[in-house]
């Protein structure tokens, strides 16, 4: 008996196949058509692991793309995702920051894994994922080795958060003469000030889990960590989160 779920973000679409527990995972590139990559990830999940469609008894949708998704059965916003799935993973988890490709978020859990408040900065790309990209490609480095360029870095201070007018900051501290590591430890002090001025308009209590794309940098979640005080959650894999509590979700209706 399995449920999956299927979180079609805007850089990547993230599959869980699930049976009580993660069976497998599946991550790739939305691309031009979430409906197409969703489709997609569906289909690697039964191939990779040689379950039959019929052995799938319920799909949940959600991301930004969940509205394309004319094959789930429901579909589930990303901020009740996101809930469930933190909570399978760690029930001490109260609050998330997820930072995606386009939008950030901050919610506050209870002890079941439900919402009980949440913030989200979808209006620019400030901080977010979409942020780190264009900043990253400003210093020719690959957005995956942020952390190795900035690790040991004094950060230059960095006062704009709107990506047009940082991406012009960027550029006047580099022919001034500002070294790469510097500046890259900059971009990533940048987005932890928007992270924890986030979570400051939120009630943080127990344990802080943080996921999405952008928490792979362990340079910004020990920053993060400085500002707020507060020790934070990684998963194994933070971009599945969403998707695997879409997944839950289905599992316990299969339950039911």
């Amino acid at each position: 008996m399995y449920s999956v779920g299927i979180d079609a973000g805007s850089v990547a679409t993230k599959g869980v196949l699930f049976n009580g527990q993660i069976v497998h995972t599946v991550t790739i590139p939305t691309g031009w058509s979430p409906k197409t990559a969703s489709e997609n990830v569906l289909n690697t999940l039964l191939k990779e692991t040689g379950v039959k469609r019929e052995e799938v008894k319920k799909i949940i949708g959600t991301g930004y793309g969940r509205i394309s998704m004319d094959f789930v059965d429901k579909a589930v916003t990303e901020i009740t995702c996101h809930g469930k799935g933190a909570h399978f993973l760690n029930n001490k988890i109260r609050t998330i920051l997820d930072i995606g490709g386009q939008d950030s978020k901050v919610i506050s859990l209870d002890e079941n894994g439900n919402v009980c408040d949440f913030l989200m900065n979808d209006k620019c790309a400030a901080g977010t994922g979409r942020f780190l990209q264009v900043m990253t490609n400003l210093l020719g480095e690959e957005i995956e080795k942020i952390d190795q360029v900035a690790q040991y870095a004094n950060p230059e201070s960095i006062t704009s958060m709107c990506t047009v007018f940082a991406e012009s900051e960027v550029i006047s501290l580099l022919a001034n003469g500002a070294s790469k590591e510097s500046v890259a430890a900059g971009i990533i002090e940048s987005i932890a000030n928007r992270a924890t001025a986030l979570l400051s308009k939120i009630n943080i209590s127990n344990e802080v889990a943080f996921t999405g794309g952008v928490a792979k940098s362990q340079v910004l979640k020990k920053a993060i960590e400085e500002k707020i005080k507060k020790p934070i959650y990684i998963a194994h894999d933070t971009q599945i989160v969403g998707a695997l509590g879409a997944a839950v979700i289905g599992f316990n209706r299969i339950r039911k």
